[in-house]
């Protein structure tokens, strides 16, 4: 864990992925996340997950994987005094961070209003699926529906539209949320006053296709399918060694001159449908053909070494497993081992950060918390009492 937001609190209320993985980018850069579930039920990704060891004790491996490094407390916000709790939390901290449907927090008695009247320095950030407002913003949304909306499926697959293998729409809406936290971080330090952040997943979606949405508004180009081949050069895509696929991408004349040269094509240099790069790409098809016939000489693994040397960027298609498992992720430490104490399930593994700081990889500070594992202690924080715990814990305030 870095110390870039050392001093800083960060209460999490958000369940599932999207808030959940941001906060814990946040908590990886040094922040202070108290992780805020529902008394008895918690985050709902603590039932998610195929290991059924994690599973039984509310740690399911989804939940584990961004939320290591925080504090739980669990917390009515339905009740008076439960909410009186969470107001005293407000004044402790520096950031909210929520994904509630839009409106939810304001009807439990926490408008943006009136949580900058509690702490007027405050970074606020509201995360959802299509924002704060808009004819969809009541709409509940997972990953998958916001691949949807956004188009990312449209432009995924060969035939027909695919979702990405991953909740990329999810995880997007996180990097975007915790940048904003960050950006409004620097404005309270300076001003000191916090901001009201709306994030949308959809719009983070939107924007991250930036080069295929910038064709569409500037060149009015329809966006299309194009499998694995880049669409903006050639050859550029999945190609076939003597042993399976292998990804080489050429976007100068320069990569295409030394890619002919490695795999002893330099004909191609001198025909006359792959003369230019217009041409390449109208006769992607023929050029592929060609590439796929020399690369049978090796395999993946040999052309991608013969490749780097001339600077023609091309890799393996990896597996999951093969991917974690490669020297260089390996040696950049981004996987980091979390004692879990649990029956048949001592360690687990967790991803830390694509941040390395100072020479040093962030990893999380503890493992993920057990369901209201620290309420006692940052009550404590913020001085209550054990007979006020008590009394709270007796109303199910806790």
């Amino acid at each position: 864990m870095a110390d870039l937001l050392s001093g800083i609190r960060v209460l999490d209320l958000t369940t599932v992925l999207a808030g959940p993985f941001a906060a814990y980018h946040l908590g990886l850069m040094g922040a202070d996340v108290i992780k805020i579930e529902v008394p008895l039920v918690g985050d709902m990704a603590r039932e998610f997950g195929e290991n059924e060891t994690l599973r039984a004790a509310h740690m399911g491996p989804s939940f584990v994987a961004q939320n290591s490094g925080k504090r739980s407390v669990t917390l009515n916000l339905k009740d008076a005094e439960g909410a009186l709790v969470f107001e005293r939390l407000l004044k402790s901290a520096d950031v909210l961070l929520e994904n509630m449907r839009p409106g939810v927090l304001a009807r439990l008695g926490f408008s943006p209003e009136r949580i900058a009247d509690i702490n007027p320095c405050i970074v606020y950030c509201a995360l959802s699926g299509f924002g704060q407002t808009g004819p969809l913003s009541s709409r509940p949304a997972y990953d998958q529906i916001i691949q949807g909306f956004s188009g990312i499926a449209s432009v995924t697959g060969s035939s027909e539209p695919v979702r990405v293998g991953f909740p990329v729409c999810d995880t997007m809406g996180g990097y975007v949320a915790a940048m904003a936290i960050n950006a409004g971080l620097v404005k309270s330090s300076r001003t000191g006053r916090g901001s009201y952040l709306d994030v949308s997943m959809l719009e983070s979606a939107l924007t991250a296709m930036s080069w295929i949405i910038s064709e569409h508004l500037i060149s009015n180009r329809p966006a299309m399918r194009h499998g694995n081949d880049n669409a903006a050069s050639s050859p550029s895509g999945t190609f076939q060694a003597s042993d399976g696929p292998i990804n080489i991408a050429t976007n100068t004349e320069v990569q295409f001159g030394a890619l002919c040269t490695v795999i002893d094509r330099r004909d191609l240099l001198e025909d006359p449908r792959f003369v230019t790069r217009s041409e390449r790409k109208k006769f992607r098809r023929e050029l592929s053909a060609e590439i796929d016939s020399a690369l049978q000489a090796r395999s993946a693994e040999q052309w991608e070494e013969l490749l780097a040397e001339v600077s023609v960027p091309a890799g393996r298609l990896l597996n999951v497993e093969q991917a974690l498992n490669q020297d260089q992720i390996r040696e950049r430490g981004l996987v980091h081992d979390l004692v879990m104490d649990l029956p048949g399930q001592p360690v687990v593994q967790v991803l830390g950060s694509g941040v390395h700081v100072d020479g040093e990889t962030l990893a999380p500070s503890s493992s993920p918390p057990r369901l209201g594992q620290h309420t006692e202690e940052i009550l404590i924080e913020l001085g209550y009492s054990a007979e006020d715990i008590a009394a709270l814990r007796e109303r199910q305030a806790i």
